[in-house]
């Protein structure tokens, strides 16, 4: 997990470059989704974290978007993932 606010823009657009980032998180809410989601791009900075993998977030007590991780969310919810 890597805090947006422990990194400079340069060094985030570095990450996304080399494919070491695949989702962000709302650190509060401990919500996980997609860098393209509406939801997550509203957030404040302070408050997001990066992920490499949809198991790092989980390992870290993360859980999926409601918005663009549907399927994800669903099975969350019904208790399939932790």
């Amino acid at each position: 997990m890597v805090n947006h606010v422990d990194i400079s823009n340069s060094q985030l657009f570095k990450k996304l470059l080399r494919k070491e980032i695949y989702f962000g998180g709302n650190k509060n809410l401990e919500i996980y989704g997609k860098l393209n989601c509406a939801s997550g791009k509203r957030m404040k900075r302070k408050n997001r974290a990066f992920f490499a993998s949809k198991k790092e977030a989980v390992q870290n007590g993360f859980r999926p978007c409601g918005h663009c991780m549907k399927k994800e969310y669903k099975k969350w919810k019904d208790g399939f993932i932790q």
